[in-house]
């Protein structure tokens, strides 16, 4: 993080054309190694930490918490890493592949839900998890719904009946759907001082 919490980071086409850029061929042992160099400095731009900045898949952000005046750096899913697993639940829930049956969706949705949220169990992702599943709860509801449709659309009530157990979870032949919100958060902890570092002056009349 550099003065004032600006952090240097890299989100693409940020700096114009026509700065300068000041790379002395001799310092590349090829031509392909100073031109990967250049494209970098011209992706690179310099934010606030109240601004945050994408990095990873990761939202990283300074805010105020909520009720106090403290701030805190938080970091949670970004809307592109959101959205780019929305699309992928929505390609599954596609009327191209009911000819799968619902115990196969809801097992494949489990582990493409369970593999992104183990990643991001480690930021501010519970309400984004939830909206996830919310999202994939009504995919899957309408996929089932138009699947079995005969000469009238299947009911709310009746797909209750037949494709949930508990509540309105979804559930067939045994497999029930978990989503995203089935993960554990575990949000790193503060260590402070307990992190031993190699310059600790040791006590004296040792």
């Amino acid at each position: 993080m550099g003065k004032g919490g600006s952090v240097p980071v890299n989100e693409g086409n940020a700096m114009s054309e026509d700065a300068p850029v000041n790379i002395g061929a001799s310092a590349w042992p090829d031509p392909w190694s100073a031109e990967r160099a250049v494209r970098r400095m011209q992706t690179n731009r310099v934010v606030h930490i109240d601004e945050g900045f994408d990095f990873l898949g990761h939202h990283i952000r300074r805010q105020r918490k909520r009720g106090t005046n403290k701030f805190f750096v938080y970091t949670k899913p970004s809307k592109k890493a959101v959205q780019a697993i929305k699309d992928k639940v929505s390609a599954k829930t596609h009327r191209s592949t009911r000819d799968q049956d619902p115990a196969e969706l809801i097992l494949s949705l489990n582990r493409m839900l369970r593999g992104w949220a183990t990643y991001f169990r480690h930021g501010v992702s519970k309400a984004i998890f939830g909206l996830i599943d919310a999202h994939t709860w009504d995919r899957s509801m309408r996929w089932i719904r138009r699947k079995y449709a005969g000469k009238a659309r299947l009911s709310m009530n009746e797909f209750r009946r037949r494709f949930c157990d508990t509540g309105w979870r979804i559930a067939h032949q045994g497999t029930a759907f978990t989503g995203a919100s089935k993960a554990r958060i575990e949000r790193y902890r503060y260590r402070g001082g307990n992190i031993p570092t190699p310059w600790t002056a040791e006590p004296a009349g040792t």
